[in-house]
C-alpha cells in the first residue's frame, strides 16, 4: 500500500521511493519504461523503511539519495527491517537485499530537469524524513509524514508534537497535490484528513 513515485524531467526520470522488494522495484523500473524513454537519473528515498527502500537494487546503476540519517538507520536496521518483510510476504521478497543509498541529501534546493525539488528535512515519523515539493508542478511528495486512514504510531518515533510541527510546515507550503506516503493523492486539506 506504500506511494511510490517518478517525475519525468526533461533531463531524465527522478524517483522518489523504491518500494518494498527487489521485485516491486523492477516492476517500477518497467513503468517508467513503458511512460518515457528517458533514463532513470535519481532515485530520492523519504525514509528508511521496508516498503519505501527495499526496491534500491532495480537502481543500483543511478545516485540513491537519502538523509544521512536515513542511511544511518537502514545501515543500522535494514536487515532486521527486510527479514521482517520476508515473514511477511514470503516469495514477493525473493532476492531482495538492503542497498544504502550512496548519496547524502540535506535541506535545500536540488535542480534536476528543469524542476527545482525542494528537500525538506523532518523528524516526525522516524527522527530522519524528508519531504520534497516539486516547486514547478506544486507536487508535494510528503513521505510516511503524512498517512490516509492509518494509525500514526510507529517505533521511535520522536513524538506527536514533532510531528504535528511536521505537518504544519509541509501545509504552510504552496502545494496543489500531496502525495501521501500511504493513500490517495489529496488537492486540498480537506482530502489530507487524517
Amino acid at each position: 500500500i506504500v506511494n511510490t513515485a517518478f517525475i519525468v524531467t526533461s533531463s531524465g526520470v527522478v524517483v522518489i521511493d523504491t518500494g518494498p522488494s527487489r521485485r516491486y522495484g523492477e516492476a517500477l523500473r518497467k513503468a517508467i519504461a513503458a511512460t518515457t524513454d528517458k533514463p532513470v537519473i535519481q532515485v530520492l528515498l523519504t525514509h528508511h523503511h521496508p516498503d519505501h527502500v527495499l526496491g534500491n537494487q532495480a537502481f543500483a546503476d543511478v545516485p540513491i539519495g537519502a538523509l544521512a540519517e536515513t542511511t544511518e538507520l537502514m545501515r543500522q536496521h535494514g536487515d532486521a527491517l527486510a527479514e521482517n518483510m520476508y515473514r511477511l510476504v514470503g516469495d514477493w521478497m525473493r532476492g531482495t537485499e538492503v542497498l544504502l543509498p550512496n548519496q547524502a541529501l540535506s535541506a535545500g534546493t536540488l535542480n534536476l530537469g528543469g524542476h527545482p525539488l525542494r528537500l525538506i528535512a523532518l523528524k516526525g515519523h522516524t527522527g530522519a524524513d524528508l519531504a520534497i515539493f516539486d516547486e514547478l508542478t506544486g507536487v508535494l511528495f510528503a513521505g510516511d509524514i503524512v498517512f490516509y486512514q492509518r494509525a500514526l504510531t510507529t517505533p521511535n518515533t520522536p513524538g506527536l508534537d514533532v510531528w504535528l510541527a511536521d505537518l504544519e510546515q509541509l501545509q504552510a507550503l504552496p502545494w496543489n497535490q500531496l502525495v501521501p506516503g500511504h493513500g490517495p493523492v489529496a488537492s486540498d486539506a480537506v482530502d489530507t484528513a487524517v
